[in-house]
């Protein structure tokens, strides 16, 4: 099946999995919005003071890190962070899945094409202007995901957060396999075994991929990956599903709580999954 212009296909599996396509971004939306290439471009935390570029989508990575720590109820900038990369990593990752196993080709995710909200949640985060059909293979997934966005995100996080590195190649690993256990078991319900195949082999290819390649483990579609979010250290929280921890850290490796409570419904980075 071809990529349709409105890319309708993917309504059916949930807001998570679905992206606005249209051009150009609808005019009531413009304000906020800004090409995904502005959040990983070097220097875009001073953009605001560019004349060609509107106060409200200057530094979309900056905004949506604060939002998340705002959201969560952390003072710790770099946990906030690492969630908001792994939050945008699994939308990505859910996209260019749900694709291949509806259409059997992904779209070219341009971020100079691919505008994001950052103060929005799915799936009114993410619209692409340009609808362009590619194959959907291992090599091609991996230069749409992780070479053109992942890896300049993480460079972008790293460098502004002092996230390590490891820890974003993990998550984007578990982005990765939480959107394809949820795609698998969708497609699975709905009958539909080919579709269900298809994103159980391109998960498991991707992991492969040089750049998550040791990121994890796949058992099936359960994942266990070899480091930590840092999801612990938010006020109430604990470790996810495929932590590296079987519990949360100790007093000695825990930092102060930034606040009282658990938030009853945290960003979490891929659809379904546990939270915390």
């Amino acid at each position: 099946m071809d990529l349709d212009p409105a890319l309708s296909a993917l309504r059916p599996l949930g807001g998570f999995f679905a992206l606005h396509a249209s051009r150009p971004v609808p005019s009531g939306r413009t304000a906020g919005v800004a090409p995904l290439a502005r959040a990983y471009a070097p220097g875009y935390v001073d953009a605001a003071a560019d004349v060609h570029v509107p106060v409200q989508c200057a530094d979309p990575l900056g905004r949506r890190v604060r939002k998340v720590a705002a959201a969560l109820g952390t003072a710790e900038t770099r946990v906030a962070a690492s969630v908001a990369q792994q939050g945008l990593a699994a939308r990505l990752w859910s996209v260019a899945l749900a694709c291949a196993a509806r259409y059997g080709h992904v779209p070219d995710l341009d971020p100079r094409l691919l505008h994001w909200d950052p103060e929005a949640t799915a799936p009114d985060d993410l619209w692409l202007t340009e609808v362009h059909a590619l194959p959907a293979d291992t090599e091609t997934v991996a230069d749409v995901v992780l070479a053109t966005h992942l890896a300049p995100l993480t460079e972008a996080v790293h460098d502004r957060y002092g996230v390590a590195r490891g820890l974003l190649r993990g998550n984007a690993a578990s982005a990765l396999t939480g959107a394809g256990r949820e795609l698998d078991r969708w497609a699975r319900r709905q009958g539909q075994a080919d579709a269900a195949a298809r994103a159980r082999s391109l998960t498991a290819g991707l992991l492969a991929h040089p750049l998550l390649a040791g990121a994890g483990t796949l058992t099936g579609t359960s994942f266990r990956r070899r480091s930590c979010c840092l999801y612990y250290r938010v006020p109430g929280g604990g470790v996810c599903g495929d932590c590296c921890f079987p519990s949360p850290p100790g007093p000695a490796r825990s930092p102060r709580a930034a606040g009282p409570g658990r938030l009853p419904h945290p960003p979490r980075s891929s659809p379904g999954a546990r939270s915390g």
